[in-house]
């Protein structure tokens, strides 16, 4: 059994990797204990080559049984996993094992690349060296990849052998960039040599050709104009059907009219789809006189390559009859053509395909292909050194960013999930996302969310989510532009385009019911100027009308009478509201001095607590989890953002320590100024007159306004009682 050792942050348990036997011992760890179970392979600020030799089904996502399988994989090429949990780029050659066959091998092509690169002295191989593939491999044209350039032989006509390969099949580019031949593309071009020999060495092909060599001149002049002409004879056969359909047929005088009006081309385009001639029942099709314009140029040809062989330069029109024994002479060509085989050769000509199929280039090739795959092991192994350089520098950022999230938390290193830092509104928060878009997910972090648009010159695009997670939202708003810093130093024009609104302090949720009030106040003063300005603006309109119609005025309404119940009521309002300010006011003046502040602190925080509560519940609630898996990952643990660690991700605009600040302003208001200073003294004049009231209420026992109580009478003396006399004895 192995002993596990857990911190915790931000109130999640966390299991601690810090050796091999750690890594080793991943695959016995209850998922339910790892605060990941996914992440993409995408959008992460982790080398997206290195998340790709991990994602080994390659369906663009990381998962549990993937990330162990690449600890077992590297496991068996060093002494200790452990090392991969240095996460630097470098990886010592001391560290691969020797005494597995996977670690010698590793180790000698791990030697072999450093040679390759004049590096032979070296300790350490490094990312950079392993993904330079063409000095590796520039040594020799052969490297194992199933390639074959033309350097790879010294004979000459090799050489031209596989250039005409690559001609006719397009070849493929190799590790170094070079371009070759595979075994598939061999075997194909020669399959289509042989078969386009035998299709041009068909020896019927002399009764066939009945023009000879120009006879594939002539079969592509007929099929030009096949369809069209075709179409022509057809309209004639439905004309002399019935000679009420050849206006129909031929095209109509607004068609016509259309094209007119246009800037004919010398092609005449226009026309194309129009018939070849006028048609009619029965008539003969003319070839190089009263033509469609579009089409004169194929039809004077397939009168010179077809029509002039076989049937004489005198033949200016085709007959129906005409058409069909052209088509008939020319067929079994035409479907000798069709028959074509290994057309992708027949730029070589007949004489090099002869020539190649002659020579012994098959073979040639042949045993440079088996001679590349014989290397196919040593330089698979070079791949194999690239992965274990690749995992040795990035698989502790992963590990530490899937298994826990120490990364996240720590005070000196960033999550691979934060993409940079954006300044806005006098903060930086380094807590920005990756996405594709907005995600509705996202609310249920109960974070404050502010999703930006960034734009780099070039059209360059990138889309994140950047929380808040100190000071307010009151200037945080849809249109709001500010600039984002990503890992690398590039920054980025950045606007907000949508906002997941939650509390982002409690000083935010303290001040947030008087704000409100303020804003209420001011949206009730602009309702109030506008409705003001509209009856103003309807007065000056009903004056205007009034002095246009003076002579059609109306007489005068008579004053409408005063409703003594409503003046009742309105003063019974008025005696109420002024009761109850002196019932307040004489609670008010009763208090002592010192008690005043506290009244004060105990009405704000009647009027605060509610919206502090809930938001002390909503920011112990604050999550990471639901913004991450809006973007592809699959988070299992709470990964909470309470308020100290809140404040360590977004700084607020502070002055350097061991600033001067100067406090005159030249621009400022003067007026607001003076006028702030008034209701300053104001306030302090009423409160000393409350003071003195209270002062004066105690000396009196009664206050100014009031009427002092009546002094009462002195109590009368008590009557003497006479000494009662003793009984007699």
């Amino acid at each position: 059994m192995h002993t596990w050792k857990f911190f915790r942050t931000g109130g999640l348990d966390q299991v601690t990797l810090e050796s091999g036997a750690d890594l080793l011992n991943l695959e016995n760890l209850d998922q339910k204990l790892w605060v990941a179970l996914s992440c993409p392979v995408k959008g992460l600020e982790l080398d997206e080559a290195t998340l790709k030799l991990i994602d080994s089904d390659g369906d663009g996502r990381i998962r549990v049984p993937e990330l162990i399988a690449a600890i077992k994989w590297a496991s068996l090429r060093l002494k200790d996993t452990g090392v991969l949990l240095r996460g630097t780029d470098g990886l010592a050659l001391a560290d691969i094992n020797e005494a597995t066959p996977e670690g010698k091998i590793a180790l000698a092509s791990a030697r072999q690349v450093l040679v390759n690169l004049g590096k032979k002295d070296s300790a350490v191989i490094t990312v950079a060296d392993t993904n330079n593939t063409a000095a590796i491999f520039a040594a020799s044209p052969l490297n194992g990849d199933g390639v074959i350039p033309p350097e790879a032989s010294e004979d000459a006509a090799v050489q031209a052998l596989i250039k005409d390969i690559i001609a006719c099949t397009g070849g493929t580019a190799d590790r170094t960039g070079s371009v070759g031949v595979t075994a598939a593309q061999v075997d194909a071009f020669f399959a289509d040599l042989a078969a386009y020999a035998a299709w041009i060495e068909n020896s019927a092909l002399k009764d066939i050709a009945v023009l000879g060599e120009a006879t594939d001149a002539a079969v592509t002049a007929l099929k030009a104009v096949r369809a069209k002409v075709e179409d022509y004879f057809g309209r004639c056969r439905l004309a002399a059907f019935d000679k009420r359909a050849a206006a129909a047929l031929n095209r109509s005088e607004s068609e016509y009219l259309a094209i007119a009006a246009k800037d004919l081309k010398i092609t005449a385009d226009e026309v194309s789809g129009f018939p070849l001639a006028a048609v009619e029942g029965g008539r003969a099709l003319p070839l190089l006189d009263g033509v469609n314009p579009a089409w004169a140029a194929a039809l004077a040809t397939l009168h010179k390559t077809v029509v002039t062989p076989l049937l004489g330069a005198a033949k200016t029109s085709l007959t129906e009859a005409d058409w069909a024994a052209l088509n008939a002479k020319l067929a079994p060509y035409e479907t000798w053509l069709g028959s074509k085989a290994g057309s992708t050769v027949e730029k070589l000509g007949l004489a090099r395909i002869k020539e190649i199929l002659a020579g012994k280039g098959l073979d040639a090739l042949a045993a440079l292909v088996a001679k590349d795959k014989a290397l196919e092991p040593e330089f698979k192994a070079i791949s194999d050194v690239d992965r274990l350089a690749h995992y040795h520098r990035d698989l502790r950022a992963l590990l530490h960013n899937f298994v826990n999230f120490a990364d996240f938390y720590s005070q000196d290193r960033w999550a691979m999930f934060q993409a940079g830092t954006l300044y806005l509104d006098s903060r930086s928060t380094e807590l920005c996302i990756r996405v594709d878009a907005a995600n509705p997910l996202a609310a249920m972090s109960k974070a404050y969310i502010a999703y930006c648009a960034c734009t780099r010159p070039g059209g360059k695009t990138m889309n994140i989510a950047a929380c808040f997670t100190q000071g307010d939202s009151d200037y945080l708003f849809v249109g709001r532009h500010g600039v984002f810093y990503d890992r690398a130093g590039n920054d980025w024009d950045a606007v907000i385009t949508s906002i997941v609104d939650n509390p982002i302090s409690i000083r935010q949720a303290f001040w947030s019911p008087y704000k409100k009030f303020i804003r209420m106040i001011e949206e009730q003063v602009a309702k109030r100027a506008a409705a003001a300005e509209a009856a103003s603006n309807a007065k000056l309109a009903g004056a205007a009308d009034a002095a246009a119609n003076a002579d059609k005025a109306k007489p005068a309404e008579p004053p409408k009478k005063v409703d003594v119940g409503a003046v009742a009521a309105i003063g019974v309002a008025i005696t109420g509201a002024i009761s109850a300010l002196t019932l307040i006011l004489g609670y008010v003046f009763q208090l002592k001095a010192w008690q005043y502040p506290l009244v004060l602190v105990g009405l704000m925080l009647v009027i605060s607590t509610p919206s502090m509560v809930i938001a002390w519940l909503k920011l112990r609630q604050r999550t990471l989890g639901p913004i991450l898996e809006g973007n592809g990952w699959a988070v299992n643990g709470r990964v909470m953002i309470n308020i100290p660690f809140g404040t360590k991700l977004t700084d607020l605009a502070v002055l350097p320590a061991g600033s001067k600040r100067s406090l005159e302003d030249p621009y400022e208001d003067k007026e607001a100024a003076r006028r702030r200073r008034l209701i300053w003294l104001f306030l302090v004049v009423l409160v000393a007159a409350a003071g003195y009231i209270r002062w004066d209420h105690n000396q009196r026992g009664h206050y100014f306004w009031q009427e002092p109580p009546p002094a009462e009478a002195p109590a009368a003396p008590a009557p003497a009682t006479a000494p009662v006399a003793e009984p007699a004895k």
